[in-house]
């Protein structure tokens, strides 16, 4: 019974192997090679080309709510945490766009429907209620977008977008500690005031 499964797997493994070949992990059909199983630098693969969108996606809705937080937030800290939104993540969007266009990617020109569902929550608010929900959400978005640098540099093979997603990390990360202490303080002075 034992050799006899012995023998299926085996039949069945030169097949399974030569499913693989052509299409090796995160490249595109139409990855061009420099030699074979190598491929041709500077070229996005599947993985480069998720990144840029998400990233897109991301970068467009930060700069989006640190707009709505400068003008709806009440602590300072806040309101300077978001001109540092605004500045970052607008020279990141504009980097990112050139890169994307460099490599044929197309982004996105507005949020996705769970940032846009995040803009209409924080619309509801004001005040410290306000504050702490987007830095909150700052702390999340942040730790994604951190977790989405970092893939990008193991996973990526077009070299502008992984030394973008190198150069960029570090900054977001700042932030992520940044937001992180607002978000403490906030929560310290709330408990403070009930």
């Amino acid at each position: 019974m034992r050799a006899a499964a012995l023998a299926i797997v085996f039949t069945l493994l030169p097949i399974m192997a030569s499913a693989q070949i052509g299409n090796p992990g995160f490249m595109a059909p139409n990855t061009r090679f420099a030699a074979p199983g190598v491929p041709a630098q500077n070229q996005p693969n599947t993985a480069d080309t998720l990144f840029a969108q998400l990233a897109a996606e991301g970068g467009l809705a930060e700069v989006d709510f640190a707009q709505l937080a400068s003008d709806r937030g009440q602590a300072s800290s806040v309101g300077d945490f978001a001109s540092r939104m605004v500045d970052d993540h607008s020279t990141a969007n504009d980097n990112l766009t050139d890169l994307a266009a460099k490599s044929n990617i197309s982004l996105p020109e507005e949020m996705n429907p769970a940032h846009a569902a995040m803009r209409g929550q924080l619309e509801d608010l004001d005040g410290a209620a306000f504050d702490l929900a987007y830095m909150r959400g700052q702390v999340v978005d942040h730790q994604k977008t951190a977790t989405l640098l970092m893939w990008e540099i193991d996973a990526g093979q077009d070299s502008g977008l992984q030394q973008f997603a190198a150069e960029t990390l570090p900054t977001v990360l700042e932030h992520l500690r940044m937001a992180r202490e607002i978000v403490a303080d906030l929560a310290r002075e709330q408990v403070a005031a009930d």
